[in-house]
This record gives C-alpha cells, structure tokens and sequence, in this order.
C-alpha cells in the first residue's frame, strides 16, 4: 500500500522510475529493479508477436497497438511505425526521447529508418505524459514537414498519433496530415 500511495496507485506504478519506487520506505534498489523488472515483464505479455504481421486499416488499429507500451510512458517519446504497401508492419522504432514536455525529431533519422526497412509509409507517433493528446503548434509544423519530406521521398506519412496512457489523437481522423 506504501508503494501505490507513493507513485499514485496503479496507473502511477507504470510510470514510476528506480528513484520514485527508492523514496517508498524499505524499498531499497535492488527490490525497486525487481519490481521495475516485473512490470516489463508484464507489459511484454500485452505484445506477444503473432506470427502474422499486423496490418492498419484505422488509426485506431494502429493506436491500440501502441498505446500499451508508449502511452504511458513518464517522458515524451517519438518514434515511427514502418508498413509496407499493404500497411502491415514492418517495425516500430523510437527515435527520439526527450523530457516530459518535449523532444527533438531529425526528418533525417525517420526517413533513414523507413528506406532501410524500405518501408512504404510511416505512422509518426508520439506520447504526450500530461495525459492531454491536444497537439502543439510544433506537433503541427512538424507533422506538415514530415509530410513535405515524406513527398520527397516517396513514402507516405499515413497518421501522426499522440498517444496518452488511455487515448490518442490522430492527424488524419481530424484531416490534418497537411
């Protein structure tokens, strides 16, 4: 009880870091990497592979597959979902972890994931830990030159989703991927 009253019960435990679950009294660092460890473990089970590729046909196909592992997570992170022409997954690739309100995205680095996974499209996505998916100024200057480059290049930025621990917003339900 200790330990949920300290990180802000259940939810707060999937973001708890070694120093928050260390400040719980008779918690030392070895049990606060155990129990680190076991909520890994846990989160893994969520997303056991399938034998066959899954493919998007929504944005919230996509965002359900994401959410268990980046929605909640403390930090802002970005990363892409590579697909193929039929959108089936090639990979998932976090690029860029920042702080708790921000983090830096090179066009460079997302398209050079996509052509060596010669990937078709991209779905950008990242987390906002407020838990408010409302996009910022930047997420929409950034989602326009992604998608300026994405042209360039000849792969589709098919969605940009902002992820929080139970939601998401997606650029291309709201008909602004441009």
């Amino acid at each position: 009880n200790a330990i949920l009253e300290t990180v802000g019960g259940v939810h707060g435990l999937i973001k708890a870091n070694l120093d928050d679950l260390c400040r719980v009294p008779g918690v030392r660092v070895a049990r606060a990497a155990q129990m680190l460890a076991s909520l890994e473990f846990g989160r893994r089970t969520l997303l056991r592979a399938s034998p066959v590729r899954p493919r998007f046909a929504t944005p919230k196909e996509v965002a359900l597959h994401l959410l268990p592992e980046f929605g909640a997570r403390a930090v802002e992170q970005f990363g892409i979902v590579l697909v193929d022409a039929r959108h089936q997954l090639l990979r998932t690739r976090i690029l860029s972890v920042g702080t708790v309100d921000g983090s830096i995205v090179d066009p460079r680095e997302v398209f050079r994931e996509a052509v060596s996974a010669r990937a078709t499209g991209i779905v950008l996505f990242h987390n906002h830990p407020s838990g408010d998916p409302a996009p910022s100024p930047d997420d929409v200057a950034l989602t326009k030159r992604m998608v300026e480059a994405g042209e360039l290049m000849g792969i589709e930025v098919v969605d940009h989703l902002i992820l929080t621990e139970t939601r998401y917003l997606s650029f291309r339900e709201l008909g602004r991927l441009r």
